[in-house]
């Protein structure tokens, strides 16, 4: 571990806090501290291989001046508590420009903050940054590389999390959304795919970022079988909204797996057709269908709304029947799951937050801003995502679930076996 960059021990500990195995009181405060530390961090590092020519741990050639000496512990004081973080010590150099940097750093804590904030929302400019690291000349005490490096650092990041090995991921619950964003000026916008799960041990999971071409079939089946490529096991149930893309792409990827029709999306449908007069009284109704604690009793609330509304508003009681199976597969899944299970709300608030940060942020054309800034988005909420309750009774529930749907699957898929009529022994065109 002592050969380890200090740089490198903090961005673990950001991962820790991103996958919530680093148990602290504050997640957020604790983000806010270690991507300022990180920050600085990286810019003294780059600093400081700018002077001796070389990086951490590489061999000094013939020639070179000065030596790396260690580190010492630099302080700095915020909002969210006191930051600690490692400056390298130089000898036999000229070490002025890394202790001019530490200097103005540590009278710069504001907006450091805002500048760690920003980076992990929707990434920063070159200009954000050289701006913060600004003398009174005028000067910019960072390095273009350097700069370069801490702005692509989100990026290495995200590709790091778009690639990485999912086969130790068991999802019980898979849920699929798209949202449209300009990557490209002048150019419509273009779909970009996301995926989160709550897996059998009841977290809560970010599995997929990344741009499609639309919510095409292809686009879309694209995205699950990049999942399974890179070891994601079946899940029980696959939940989307009605984009017609996600739905064909669930089932042909997944037919083992139940698909539920996001009923937020429904019964909004529904609502749409109906006059102002009757939209209470009526989604009442499709949601009591809907929600119900059973399939038999949910089919015998559908009818009865088919047969009370039927003639008055045929349009919503269409829009109401149509996929109705899989509005109400969630009642195959643990009662205490069904509520959490039934919409795609988790992905459509974090779009509302990414839209927001979009505005906030101006022009943002290109694919690297545009994924940076939702994969920052993430960041920023992954730690008010809380799991849902998955003792060993719920466990065995969907372990028996999953049997039952493979069985019906083999079934669906079992050949036909056409029995040949038998010969008849009693005619022969053979004569005796």
């Amino acid at each position: 571990m002592t050969r380890v960059a200090p740089v490198e021990r903090t961005k673990a500990r950001i991962r820790e806090l991103i996958d919530g195995t680093l148990p602290v009181d504050d997640p957020r405060g604790e983000l806010v501290k270690l991507a300022v530390q990180r920050i600085v961090e990286e810019a003294l590092e780059a600093a400081t291989r700018d002077v001796l020519g070389r990086g951490h741990y590489e061999r000094r050639s013939e020639g070179d001046q000065g030596y790396r000496n260690g580190y010492r512990e630099g302080r700095l004081k915020t909002s969210e508590g006191e930051v600690r973080f490692a400056v390298p010590q130089l000898r036999e150099a000229d070490a002025t420009d890394v202790a001019a940097l530490r200097d103005r750093v540590s009278g710069r804590t504001e907006r450091l903050e805002r500048l760690a904030l920003e980076m992990y929302a929707r990434g920063c400019s070159v200009r954000d940054i050289e701006e913060v690291f600004r003398d009174a000349e005028g000067k910019c005490l960072l390095s273009r590389t350097a700069v370069s490096e801490v702005t692509e650092a989100l990026w290495a990041e995200y590709e790091e999390f778009a690639t990485r090995d999912l086969s130790d991921t068991r999802p019980a619950y898979l849920f699929l959304d798209g949202i449209a964003e300009r990557l490209r000026p002048g150019m419509r916008r273009e779909a970009i795919l996301c995926a989160w799960a709550i897996t059998f041990e009841g977290k809560k999971t970010l599995l997929y970022l990344a741009p499609g071409t639309k919510e095409t079939t292809e686009s879309c089946k694209e995205m699950l079988q990049d999942l399974k490529r890179r070891g994601m096991a079946d899940p029980v149930l696959v939940a989307t909204d009605g984009a017609a893309g996600l739905v064909r792409a669930a089932e042909e990827v997944f037919p083992r797996s139940l698909r539920q029709r996001c009923l937020a999306h429904k019964l909004r449908n529904i609502g749409l057709k109906l006059p102002d007069e009757a939209h209470r009284e009526v989604l009442e109704a499709a949601r009591a269908a809907y929600q119900a604690p059973s399939k038999a009793m949910a089919k015998a609330l559908r009818e009865d709304l088919v047969e009370r509304y039927g003639k008055l508003y045929p349009s919503a009681v269409a829009c109401f029947e149509e996929d109705f199976e899989a509005c109400v597969a969630h009642l195959r899944c643990p009662p205490t799951h069904r509520k959490a299970i039934r919409t795609t709300n988790m992905l459509e608030r974090l779009f509302l937050e990414e839209r927001r940060r979009v505005k906030a942020a101006g022009h943002l054309f290109g694919e690297r801003p545009v994924l940076k800034l939702m994969y920052g988005a993430l960041i920023r909420v992954t730690e008010k995502w809380r799991g849902i309750r998955m003792h060993e009774l719920e466990r065995r529930q969907l372990e028996r679930l999953q049997e039952q749907l493979d069985d019906e699957h083999r079934k669906e898929v079992k050949p036909v076996v056409e029995t040949r009529s038998t010969p008849n022994r009693i005619y022969s065109k053979n004569r005796t």
